[in-house]
């Protein structure tokens, strides 16, 4: 494997792998000698990853992890070897059905197997519900005591309503840790008299694509079913399946509001504000008159056109707990998500309630200036992640494969990278060929600059490989990763076809084994089975940000493919590693610095001068 002084790159990383792949094993990082590499192993907080060298383990673990983590994580650890003391009978239940409880999930053919939680998942629910149940965090002032760093003060923390963010690596479980802490609400507001938590959910996803993944999921409460998620009837005493009366409502199907329960799945466009009235010299805070754009601007991205107000429904519920997926885009409290929520919560306290919870899921938690949420209470970083197989894991390619690449003198887009795709398809048959055996299919990725040049990369890419003939789905995406009707040319129901088939090219029964695209599709596009990627287009710096337009620089072509498949775990995340990079330019480098972010440098040993820190 290349050091981190052989890795060049001209100014940023490829978005490709910001969804599912990491270049931090590329770089000298400090990861305990005695971590684990199973997924399911116990973590220990004495061994966890921190950006920095093992030798300053002692003096700045603590320093240099989201504030509130290093602490919540100690304590949280010696909270589970003891028995969960302090916490409600409900949870303690709940938590040994999930936990500590064998459990057998049956085959597509009948036979069973194994199941287990990622002890990641674990770490993340026990976190939220400790924080819940023995520390009473209800509010900022409450997660001040766990600051480790002794630099968050309470300006920090923009929300009145108990906030836990969730900071777990792309492809680890995040929508799983969802339904585990959904049905703890949901159980813990019926079976404790004393609950202040809910049985009505609002899940928010950022855009079409996310909420297409989380329906998958939740569609027919399947989840719930299909994992191990509810206990058994008798299970400590209580009929948790029949009890277990929850209505799905996916956004503007609104169904008939229960009583016993709902599930408001939508993306976050039907729940923004409605009517904001414009300020008056007659309103007593004048500060929306005085500030422009006090709403924040909402996410773009055309979506359906909505037939029910489903924001009003939700500000008319007296009992209500927010789940966020993807939740780093709520990055800004000026932001209409954002305060779409506060604005739930305000009507909330007119009816002397409150917004019972929000809990925030992303691999991302930072804000546009690089800081990270303080509301982070658990953290399983990429790196760790990696180590154990959970997503796919990067090495670099031989000098004889970048030796192939070079940009021609063309105004064909397709002829002037036409190496860099040469050697894409040469790298996805070698993937396919080792996937098959296997029962999976490899997929080609191809991100060009523009949509203009979709059409052309793909006619170029049937003409120079036979099996890819009418097997390559070509989808123009907007800025923001949402499929383009003006760009395409297609109708509502031709876009709802494309946006299918792109869902399911993991598939045999798809035709398809390659995409062209300008973006990843956004968040939510949870395709496991890319092996090969051709990047030839403007990519973001080292976040799991696409929308960071501000930042976006241009990086030189690359190929990277996945090397070899991975352990096919049953729980549904990817665990696949051996992914190949190309790269062609050799003029500077990138570090990464102890805040865990990326940056360019021109020194062999330094990750720049905002940092300074040994890479």
């Amino acid at each position: 494997m290349a050091t981190a002084a052989q890795t060049c790159f001209n100014v940023g990383l490829p978005e490709a792998i910001l969804y599912s792949q990491s270049w931090f094993s590329l770089l000298p990082m400090s990861l305990h000698p005695a971590f684990p590499t199973s997924p399911y192993a116990p973590l220990i907080p004495e061994q966890r990853w921190f950006p920095a060298d093992e030798a300053l383990r002692a003096t700045s673990y603590d320093k240099l992890l989201p504030p509130l983590v290093a602490n919540v994580r100690q304590a949280v650890f010696a909270w589970r070897n003891k028995g969960y003391p302090g916490a409600s009978p409900t949870s303690v239940a709940l938590l040994r059905w999930w936990f500590e409880t064998d459990h057998l999930l049956e085959n597509a053919d009948g036979s069973l197997s194994p199941f287990q939680y990622y002890f990641a998942q674990r770490e993340a629910v026990e976190t939220v519900i400790w924080l819940h149940d023995v520390k009473h965090a209800r509010d900022k002032f409450d997660l001040l005591r766990f600051d480790a760093s002794g630099s968050v003060s309470s300006g920090m923390f923009s929300e009145d309503w108990p906030r836990y963010v969730l900071k777990m690596a792309t492809g680890s479980g995040k929508t799983k840790v969802l339904s585990l802490l959904i049905a703890w609400s949901f159980f813990h507001k019926l079976y404790e008299a004393d609950s202040t938590l809910s049985r009505n959910f609002l899940v928010i996803a950022p855009n079409i694509i996310v909420l297409d993944r989380l329906r998958t999921d939740f569609d027919g409460l399947k989840i719930f079913f299909n994992d191990p998620v509810l206990p058994d009837n008798g299970h400590e005493g209580q009929n948790w399946r029949d009890d277990f009366q929850l209505t799905l409502h996916i956004q503007d199907d609104v169904r008939v509001i229960r009583d016993t329960g709902n599930i408001f799945l939508t993306n976050i466009h039907r729940v923004f504000l409605g009517d904001v009235p414009d300020p008056t010299l007659d309103d007593d805070d004048l500060s929306d008159y005085f500030l422009s754009d006090a709403f924040g601007a909402k996410p773009t991205g055309k979506t359906t056109d909505s037939k029910t107000d489903l924001g009003e429904i939700v500000r008319e519920i007296d009992e209500l707990a927010v789940f966020n997926d993807e939740a780093h885009h709520i990055h800004n409290p000026r932001m209409a998500w954002f305060k779409s929520i506060q604005d739930i919560h305000h009507k909330m306290l007119q009816k002397d309630c409150r917004l019972t919870l929000q809990v925030d899921v992303t691999a991302t938690p930072r804000h546009d200036n690089g800081a990270i949420f303080v509301q982070t209470v658990s953290d399983y970083p990429l790196v760790e992640a990696i180590h154990q197989n959970v997503v796919k894991h990067p090495v670099l390619p031989d000098a004889a494969s970048r030796a192939k690449l070079h940009d021609r003198k063309s105004a064909i887009f397709s002829e002037k990278y036409a190496d860099y795709l040469q050697l894409g398809v040469e790298e996805w048959r070698k993937s396919y060929a080792e996937h098959e055996p296997m029962g999976k299919k490899a997929v080609l990725f191809v991100m060009v600059d523009d949509t203009k040049n979709c059409d052309e990369v793909g006619e170029h890419l049937q003409k120079i490989c036979p099996e890819l003939q009418n097997g390559v789905l070509v989808i123009h995406t907007k800025n923001n990763g949402d499929i383009s009707e003006a760009a395409s040319g297609k109708n509502k129901e031709e876009l709802d076809l494309l946006r299918k088939q792109s869902n399911e090219i993991d598939s045999w029964k798809s035709p398809y084994k390659a995409i062209v695209s300008v973006l990843m599709l956004k968040e939510g596009w949870d395709v496991r089975n890319v092996t090969a990627v051709v990047g030839l287009r403007a990519f973001a710096a080292a976040e799991q940000h696409p929308a960071r337009a501000n930042h976006r620089t241009r990086t030189a072509p690359h190929v990277f493919r996945q090397r070899s498949a991975g352990d096919g775990v049953r729980h549904g995340n990817a665990c696949v590693r051996g992914v190949r990079r190309v790269h062609p330019n050799r003029r500077c480098q990138l570090r990464a610095c102890a805040d865990g972010r990326w940056r360019k440098t021109q020194e062999p040993n330094h990750c720049g001068s905002r940092c300074g820190e040994q890479g």
